[in-house]
This record gives structure tokens, sequence and C-alpha cells, in this order.
């Protein structure tokens, strides 16, 4: 492991903890949008640009700007009022425990992890655009076109309509 992965994983580790804990909604957010930042410099570390770059579009540039417009538009930015851990949070986090574990036990002993490696694919960012971009042309813009209508269809709910 090198130290800029455990700079990354540290990021995202608290970045995600940090949307799971805060109260306030934006800064929920705002955590969130870093944590798929942190996946995003993860993936291009491990020269998965094609994933990489996605993340950051997808979900770094639409989704969580979206989450915050819609905190934002809905609910605004205060804390709630109530308290958000109840008294039996020791028991919810031996019962993550005792999954994690059961998870880490399963994969350490299962039949995939004893397989070689596959050879490293030699894909690039190029290829995948000239094949989007000529075989796959049709279904891109239909993509783009259901994309477009869903975002039309999103502000259209987010609109507050006049009482007259």
């Amino acid at each position: 492991m090198t130290i800029s992965f455990l700079i990354i994983a540290a990021l995202i580790l608290a970045a995600s903890v940090a949307a799971m804990t805060l109260r306030n909604l934006v800064h929920c957010a705002l955590a969130l949008a870093v944590a798929f930042a942190g996946l995003a410099a993860a993936y291009l570390q491990l020269n998965a640009q094609f994933v990489g770059f996605a993340q950051i579009l997808v979900y770094v540039g639409a989704v969580a700007i979206l989450i915050v417009f819609a905190v934002l538009l809905t609910r605004g930015g205060e804390a709630p009022e109530r308290n958000v851990f109840s008294g039996d949070w020791k028991w919810g986090a031996l019962v993550a425990a005792l999954v994690f574990g059961t998870l880490a036990w399963a994969v350490k002993h299962s039949f995939a992890s004893d397989r070689p490696l596959p050879t490293k694919a030699e894909v690039t960012v190029k290829q995948i655009g000239d094949a989007l971009m000529t075989k796959y042309v049709l279904p891109l813009e239909v993509i783009g076109l259901l994309l477009t209508a869903a975002m039309i269809g999103a502000v259209i709910i987010a609109m507050k309509e006049e009482k007259k």
C-alpha cells in the first residue's frame, strides 16, 4: 500500500462517517460528495480512468449536487431538534460489527479468492469513447434524452405552485 492510497482511504472513511453522523442535512450531503470524490480518486489511482471519470461526472457532478439542491429546496439546512441516537445504539454497533465480521470471514474463505488474477485488460478511455460515438451512438442518445426528461420532471416537481 502506498501513502497516497492510505490518505485517500482515510478521506473516504472520514467523509462517510461524517455523512452518517452530522446533524445538518446540507453538511451530510457535502460530506457525501467528498466521499464520492475520494472514490473517484481511488479509481484513478488504480488505473481505472473511465470508472474514475464516470464517478466524477455522474456521482460528484450530478447525484451529489442534485441531493444538495433537493435538500435546499425542500427542507433547508436546519438541524433536527430531537436526539438522533436511541439508548440502544450499542446493540446496533454490535450487530454491525458481527455482520462485518461474518462478511469478512466469508470473503476470506470463499472459492473466489483462490482463483488466479485475470490478465489486465488494455482498454483505454479513447477506445471506450470511440465505441460510444460509433457503435453505440443510438443508445447513448436515448440515455441522454431519458436523463433530460428526468431532469425536467424533477424541476417541475420541485416548482411550487402559486395559489390564487
